[in-house]
């Protein structure tokens, strides 16, 4: 199984737009890729999972909801507790049996976590723990927003101190204006490469952002 496991500093620091890229960036090179979101809450007004949506049309070839998210749950909340809430319990061989199966007949898998990388699945395991298991290496996708230096040392801490591939980190500008010195105490900072800079756009195009990556 080849691909990247991406996970971010928090959420809402841009990890679907980032792994839709990625999906498009290996589509370009000729290959067949797995979007997948395993876990994924909130359930936008028409009924659909925007994350779930993006990946599944980025993929090649394109994937169904069900061979994308093995877990969905409406609630915009974190996704143990939309669990707890569904009277459902995550199971992590599941997930990790499921990621293996849907990268049967693809050439690469681009797994999205949910929130940042220490959110929990279960009351003793959580995306960490998902990204150890599959053994995929890991990118960081850092919101570019005051306070991104401090969040995104301590997720490659995280990372770091389990061992696990961490490939590198993504920036993704969050707003037009970008809180000075931000982006430079990162590329000063930062133990990993750096695979990309997105620059502010909208609406989200993850062909846009795939341009300005470099796929490890």
């Amino acid at each position: 199984m080849k691909g990247v496991f991406v996970t971010g500093t928090d959420t809402g620091v841009g990890k679907t737009l980032v792994s839709a890229a990625f999906v498009r960036a290996y589509a370009g090179q000729g290959r067949r890729v797995a979007g997948l979101k395993p876990v994924v809450s909130g359930m936008a007004s028409d009924g659909t999972y925007e994350d779930v949506e993006a990946l599944t049309r980025a993929s090649v070839p394109p994937r169904t909801m069900d061979e994308c998210a093995l877990y969905a749950f409406p609630p915009a909340i974190a996704p143990h507790f939309a669990a707890q809430q569904a009277g459902c319990r995550i199971e992590l061989e599941e997930i990790e049996r499921f990621v293996r199966e849907q990268a049967r007949g693809v050439e690469r898998v681009v797994v999205e976590g949910a929130g940042g990388f220490l959110v929990p699945l279960t009351p003793t395991a959580g995306f960490a723990d998902l990204a150890a298991a599959l053994g995929l290496p890991i990118v960081l996708v850092v919101g570019l927003r005051l306070g991104a230096i401090n969040h995104a040392r301590l997720t490659c801490e995280a990372i770091l101190s389990r061992n696990l591939t961490l490939a590198g980190w993504v920036g993704t500008w969050l707003a037009p204006d970008l809180p000075a010195g931000t982006l430079e105490g990162l590329r000063d900072h930062m133990p990993v490469p750096c695979l990309g800079i997105i620059p502010y756009h909208t609406p989200l195009d993850p062909e846009f952002a795939a341009r300005h990556l470099d796929i490890p």
